[in-house]
């Protein structure tokens, strides 16, 4: 008997704003499943489509417990897992039938493998002239590199964000997590959304053609448009900016790190006043941040002297008694211990059959009327392919022929 997918609801409340909305996971690593749990997170009924015999690579990412992959846990929250082989002509016609009842699919094939399989955008248009195709590619769908494997780190590394980032006289520097991955997921929520809101008003769906490379090029902010007009090329400053000044991390007397900001010249100047060196407020170059950041030194030797004298609780009250902005530079125990996160439920807990409660993530953000909520943590390969096929009308048996047949 396949388990039922648990829930978690407060009858209360209304229903979460996505919950008339039905997404197909097809994807894998990380954008578009991650695309994905942002929509059921919200109460989207998002079925996570995997392979017979080759589930989500996530399931294996990172440490386990168990021998259960704790990143899929994450990852595949508020998502029904079921199992199909697109590739055959049985998980062809699932697909194709669970199309036709959905308004999303989400997928991350190289450009013309859904063809290949007889599961382009003609063949699901024609399923389901309402649905929203989603594809999420490291190039997009056209272009030189469009068949070219593509990960996030290639992004990283091709949108400019390894070249700035890192010291000036060490090598360019990539995210240890995966950030690009992860802006390119936001931005596909977004895309699904928007792509939604034009279906409200026209009736019909339409491809969304993401390049994970593209989303991080935008939150790195003017850079073309200072090369296009100025010939400008952003060099590495380490945790320095060219914007302002003092900004960068200090270690304090007790071997604490603090960061600080001056990005608003009113902080700058309270800041240097609480160092004690009031005299370079009166610096022609301290009126703004880019004069500041040339004199980064100065500035930085003032705040560092003066944290190397005190310790982190007494910098963080001096700093926030004189209006300030500092923050302390925590690891995951500190987070996880922070009052202001947990006052926001910023790390929730969840319970899960399999590993018992987990913390984790919550939403994104928090809805006075409608919520969003982690209703469970991700399930097992394929635990709920008997209740999904059931909901197609499948018998029993039907359902045991495809199995045979190698098609789930």
């Amino acid at each position: 008997m396949t388990a039922q997918a648990p829930t978690h609801t407060d009858s209360s409340r209304p229903a979460p704003p996505l919950s008339d909305l039905r997404v197909l996971d097809l994807a894998t690593l990380f954008a578009g499943p991650l695309a994905a749990t942002l929509l059921g997170d919200f109460g989207a009924d998002v079925i996570k489509v995997e392979h017979p015999t080759r589930p989500d690579p996530s399931r294996g990412h990172g440490p386990s417990k168990d021998g259960v992959g704790l990143w899929w846990k994450l990852l595949g929250r508020n998502k029904r897992t079921i199992t199909l082989d697109l590739s055959t002509p049985g998980g062809r016609d699932l697909l194709l039938r669970l199309a036709a009842e959905s308004d999303v699919i989400i997928e991350n094939f190289r450009p013309g493998t859904l063809e290949r399989w007889g599961l382009g955008w003609d063949e699901l248009s024609a399923a389901n002239p309402r649905l929203v195709l989603a594809r999420v590619t490291g190039f997009g769908q056209f272009g030189p590199y469009a068949h070219r494997p593509g990960f996030g780190t290639l992004a990283e590394a091709m949108s400019g964000f390894a070249a700035v980032t890192g010291e000036p006289d060490g090598p360019p520097t990539l995210p240890p997590f995966g950030l690009a991955d992860s802006i390119a997921a936001l931005a596909t929520a977004y895309a699904v959304m928007t792509a939604l809101h034009a279906r409200a008003a026209t009736g019909r769906g339409q491809v969304v053609d993401l390049a994970i490379i593209e989303p991080i090029l935008t939150v790195l902010g003017p850079q073309p448009l200072w090369y296009d007009q100025l010939g400008y090329v952003q060099p590495r400053t380490g945790n320095r900016s060219r914007n302002n000044a003092p900004r960068n991390t200090y270690r304090t007397a007790d071997g604490s790190w603090l960061a600080v900001s001056t990005s608003a010249q009113s902080i700058a100047e309270r800041v240097m006043l609480l160092v004690g060196r009031p005299e370079l407020i009166g610096e022609p170059w301290f009126a703004t941040g880019s004069g500041r950041a040339e004199h980064a030194d100065v500035l930085d030797e003032a705040v560092g002297n003066w944290m190397a004298r005190h310790t982190r609780d007494e910098a963080m009250a001096a700093f926030e008694k004189a209006e300030a902005a500092i923050a302390p530079v925590y690891d995951i125990r500190d987070v996880m211990a922070d009052p202001q996160f947990r006052a926001l439920d910023t790390v929730t807990e969840v319970p899960d059959p399999e590993l018992g409660p987990l913390r984790m993530q919550n939403v994104l953000f928090r809805l006075s009327e409608t919520p969003g909520a982690v209703r469970w943590a991700g399930r097992p390969h394929g635990a709920d392919t008997g209740t999904v096929l059931a909901e197609l009308g499948l018998s029993t048996s039907e359902i045991s022929a495809l199995h045979e047949d190698g098609a789930l």
